[in-house]
């Protein structure tokens, strides 16, 4: 028996009482003891049932990119690892420490959408509304497991190489809470699949998935993009690199790692996720990097990494270091009868429609 195993049998009976626990509390909101608020606009929670890395900011990044432009648009996250606390809306500084890595990489790229982080979930939805121009529309980051938010729309991530209906719950397995949660989604989306997806592949996972005739499926990969310089806009095509420094500071840095192996010969430097990055980090990093043989080399990291990085970049240590970044982006496969995009928007407008119509209502009564 190998040693996960081993202390996985001996996890069992934590695991048990941990199961009776989130079964008791996920009963005390279906039976309405614990109030769930429903908002009166329309809001999109993005989440998982396993712990660790499922996708969700780059597919929250394409929710954004879907609605941004047609809706005010705002992102409310918890904000892990942050300095502040309480409701932070971001100022137009994109400060990682005061908003978070993720959030703060989003308010970087998405200078349109309203950009705030809040412990409780209900306070940040209302201090939202309470804006001089509120949103239309809430993307709620990881918010599956809090339930006194419902969203208008519910999204379950799971991962293709590792879904929820192969796994158990903590700590004997990866699963924060028990399989049956996937019936509140609205839309599953099978994240980080093959870019060519096989149908009998698809057919027999949607299978293992088991769910209800009322939830949609979906499978979407990750597209990586060109590189790009933590300060600047100007890509560098990993074709003309020889020799890469990787600098990563988040939970699975494999799938980053095998791509760029593709192109050019790879180094590592691994962090745990959501690292704070310190001087004394940018001098191992220096030393790895000179210790390169090779003319065409760069160090490069992700882009929730460089959130981090960019807060040390007026630092003596930063100096004359090239470092660059490697942005993702969230493709969806198609569906032969509805896109995830005609799905997501279809739900966006009918919830709008509904939601103006009731404010009107009132207004005349």
């Amino acid at each position: 028996m190998s040693f996960r195993k081993t202390v996985s049998c001996l996890l069992f009976p934590l695991t048990m009482w941990y199961a009776v626990g989130v079964w008791f509390r996920n009963l005390l909101f279906d039976l309405g003891i614990k109030r769930q608020v429903s908002p009166s606009i329309t809001t999109i929670g993005v989440g998982n049932i396993c712990a660790g890395g499922a996708g969700k900011t780059p597919h929250v990044e394409y929710l954004l990119r879907l609605l941004s432009d047609q809706y005010p648009t705002a992102l409310l996250s918890r904000g892990y690892h942050r300095k502040s606390h309480g409701f932070v809306l971001d100022d137009g500084s994109h400060s990682a420490s005061r908003l978070g890595d993720e959030p703060a990489m989003v308010a970087t790229k998405f200078p349109n959408v309203q950009v705030a982080v809040c412990e409780k979930r209900v306070t940040g939805v209302e201090k939202l509304l309470q804006l001089p121009k509120p949103p239309k529309v809430i993307v709620l980051d990881d918010v599956y497991q809090h339930r006194y938010i419902k969203p208008t729309i519910n999204i379950l991530l799971t991962e293709y190489g590792k879904p929820y209906s192969n796994d158990h719950i903590l700590p004997f397995g990866n699963l924060r809470e028990g399989r049956r949660a996937r019936y509140r989604a609205n839309i599953v989306v099978v994240t980080k699949s093959p870019q060519t997806l096989n149908p009998i592949d698809k057919h027999n996972i949607v299978n293992r998935l088991k769910l209800k005739p009322f939830q949609k499926v979906f499978f979407s990969y990750i597209h990586y993009c060109d590189p790009l310089p933590l300060m600047g806009s100007a890509p560098l095509p990993l074709q003309t690199v020889e020799s890469v420094l990787l600098v990563t500071g988040i939970a699975d840095p494999e799938p980053m790692r095998q791509y760029v192996s593709r192109f050019c010969e790879v180094s590592t430097i691994h962090f745990a996720d959501h690292h704070r990055f310190t001087a004394a980090d940018i001098r191992r990093i220096r030393r790895a990097y000179v210790q390169i043989n090779s003319a065409r080399k760069l160090i490069l990291t992700t882009e929730k990494d460089a959130a981090r990085l960019r807060e040390l970049v007026d630092h003596e240590v930063m100096s004359g270091l090239p470092i660059y970044y490697l942005p993702i982006e969230v493709r969806i496969h198609q569906n032969n009868d509805m896109s995830f995009d005609q799905t997501v928007k279809t739900i966006v407008h009918d919830n709008n429609l509904f939601q103006e119509r009731m404010r009107n209502a009132k207004f005349d009564f």
